[in-house]
């Protein structure tokens, strides 16, 4: 088995642990890089956040970034942080790293940024900007109506002007 394989399985037993139970197991799957790797530094900020302790992800996550992390986890780091300044009532540090972050990729993980980004927007009172971003993300998604959600959401930006 892979060590990613087993990262993953211990992702999903999530449920079956205690929440340091938890942490503990992410510690000992991600022991297995070197100290200073920037994955293990992520997969270990995620751990703690995935159990409720914001607080001590968001610099875990910043180290990770500093470290040099790349690819989809990179990303996914952005938004996990973006979440947690949210959560500890930094929105305004939340929007700011979104709204780089959007304009940084495009991926499958492009709606993710999106929502959260929205979620931010609402904590520092621009509610239509935020509306506008969800339905905009929701609409590719919708068996009909795209083209009116589209258009819905380019009208709340504009009409806010």
């Amino acid at each position: 088995m892979t060590w990613e394989q087993r990262l993953a399985d211990a992702w999903a037993s999530i449920d079956d642990h205690a929440e340091a139970e938890f942490v503990a197991l992410i510690e000992r799957v991600t022991a297995e890089l070197p100290d200073g790797d920037p994955i293990r530094t992520f997969e270990r900020a995620a751990s703690l956040d995935s159990t409720g302790h914001s607080d001590l992800a968001v610099p875990m996550y910043r180290q990770a970034l500093d470290q040099g992390l790349t690819g989809e986890r990179r990303r996914r780091a952005v938004i996990q942080m973006a979440s947690s300044l949210r959560n500890l009532g930094r929105s305004a540090e939340s929007v700011e790293l979104l709204e780089h972050e959007v304009t940084v990729a495009n991926d499958h993980l492009d709606d993710a940024v999106k929502v959260v980004l929205a979620l931010a927007l609402t904590d520092v009172g621009r509610e239509r900007e935020a509306v506008s971003i969800a339905v905009g993300a929701l609409a590719k998604h919708l068996p009909r109506y795209q083209r009116s959600m589209a258009n819905y959401a380019r009208l709340l930006l504009e009409e806010d002007r």
